[in-house]
């Protein structure tokens, strides 16, 4: 087994994690019909676009897509993932918390679905990634954040394993997050991908820390962001038609927030 951050290998990211992404697509085309602002041009920033999937996704159904990485393997690789399909997209290396957008003009919608977010490990990344995201939308734009919610009334280490496959690749994830530090707000995951292709198999392993947040420390944290203001919350059915009040009845959460004017 080898040690490796799965963010350098974005071929077996992107298998692992494509199954959703047309659902996810059709998802965030819904908010934005139900809860957004009708233009002329529809403009979508992904902050920690990883490898392009959503990317992908989304200019093929005739947005503009934008989005930043801080790893230059998967930013790469969405780069190809969009020119194999004849699509265009802004691309450039840069942080959630400190990001500058190149050139001018304002985005419709922004999206963070997969618990990216909670690698900022400071109150005060996270802050700036909310205040950023909030200066490069339209008055009235979106942006669709999703976080998996912390109990720390947990105990014992929780484990989710699932496999995909593509082009004769196949990928299975396990993935181990052990019980909260409550008073650091900070818990330690462990990912290990088995990879089986061109007849060879081998596992890498990854390891890292996410920030965590029940719904009273998100509810908190939005509190300091005024520009932003929470119009809807919904889970991982990714069902338009189906609200849910913030809470820690469920654990992933998708916020959709708007730009106040």
């Amino acid at each position: 087994m080898e040690t490796r951050d799965w963010y350098d290998t974005p071929l077996y990211y992107d298998i692992i994690f494509d199954a959703d992404t047309p659902r996810e697509g059709r998802f965030l085309e819904a908010v934005h019909e139900r809860h957004g602002v009708k233009s002329r041009t529809r403009r979508v920033l992904e902050p920690a676009c990883g490898s392009g999937r959503l990317m992908v996704e989304m200019a093929r159904r005739a947005w503009q897509v934008a989005g930043f990485d801080g790893n230059a393997q998967m930013l790469n690789f969405a780069k190809q993932r969009l020119k194999a399909e004849g699509l265009k997209g802004q691309i450039w290396v840069d942080w959630m918390q400190s990001f500058d957008l190149p050139g001018r003009g304002a985005f419709d919608l922004a999206h963070c679905l997969v618990s990216t977010f909670k690698y900022l490990l400071t109150e005060a990344d996270a802050l700036a990634c909310l205040q950023r995201v909030a200066a490069s939308l339209k008055p009235g734009g979106l942006f669709v954040l999703g976080v998996h919610l912390t109990d720390y009334a947990q105990e014992r280490e929780e484990h989710e394993r699932w496999s995909a496959e593509r082009d004769g690749i196949q990928v299975t994830c396990n993935t181990h997050t052990w019980p909260a530090n409550k008073r650091k707000r900070l818990e330690d995951l462990r990912t290990r991908l088995k990879i089986q292709h061109a007849g060879r198999s081998h596992t890498q392993e990854t390891r890292w820390q996410f920030r965590t947040y029940n719904a009273a420390q998100m509810r908190s944290l939005l509190g300091k962001v005024p520009e932003l203001k929470m119009l809807a919350c919904y889970d991982f059915t990714y069902d338009i038609e189906s609200p849910r009040e913030l809470d820690d009845s469920y654990a992933d959460i998708l916020l959709v927030l708007q730009r106040q004017a």
